[in-house]
């Protein structure tokens, strides 16, 4: 399975699609291509992208439109958290408020410096990427304290249910205690169970921190 990291483009003008497509490309992205708003909107439900770079001026939808649908849509809300820098011709400041007030991450004015761009495209993918470091491992706590919760109802409910064995009137009443004691601690190991599978995925998801911040994204990471 490909770990490269799929970027959406979206422009009308197939000379910046192709730019995009190429220069990305060589830097190890994998290039996907949108001529519109409403294929745009089809593919980031199809190929789930890392990153949307996305032109404003565009027919059927503009990228405004587009920007809102994704980032405020129910039907869209599972795409909400992806990182969109928005491209357009116009350089008013109200356009570049309403842009980022809609949800983009970033908004560029053409003509526009690729060196600039790309800076840009890797500072949001590792900011991105470490919000979900930060997610994982605070998921992790969460089901940690679970855990520790389960762990001290266990002991709490074992030292009851000896206590209860050990005052029973008979045998048949003491394995009849055993039994549902049994079957307690049964029960516990498979919620432990669990818990470890559900924190090793996350442990599988999370990345040392500190070798994200501040180091440069490389494209195939």
């Amino acid at each position: 399975m490909s770990n490269k990291k799929r970027i959406l483009v979206v422009d009308d003008e197939q000379i910046n699609l192709e730019f995009f497509d190429v220069m990305l490309s060589k830097l190890g992205f994998a290039v996907h291509k949108a001529e519109d708003g409403q294929e745009a909107l089809e593919a980031v439900r199809r190929i789930r992208p890392d990153l949307i770079i996305l032109d404003n001026i565009m027919p059927k939808l503009s990228g405004w439109e587009v920007t809102k649908i994704i980032k405020s849509s129910p039907e869209y809300a599972e795409f909400s958290e992806i990182p969109i820098i928005m491209f357009s011709a116009l350089d008013d400041v109200k356009d570049k408020v309403e842009g980022l007030e809609l949800g983009a991450d970033d908004y560029i004015t053409k003509p526009f410096n690729f060196a600039e761009v790309l800076a840009r495209i890797r500072a949001i993918l590792r900011s991105h990427e470490l919000v979900k470091q930060i997610e994982n491992r605070e998921q992790s706590i969460i089901v940690g304290e679970r855990a520790v919760a389960e762990m001290q109802k266990a002991i709490a409910s074992t030292k009851r249910s000896l206590e209860l064995i050990g005052s029973a009137p008979d045998l048949s009443a003491a394995k009849e205690l055993s039994a549902k004691a049994r079957a307690a601690l049964a029960d516990l190991d498979e919620r432990f169970g669990s818990f470890s599978s559900e924190y090793a995925e996350l442990r599988n998801k999370a990345s040392d921190i500190k070798t994200l911040r501040g180091k440069p994204h490389r494209a195939d990471a």
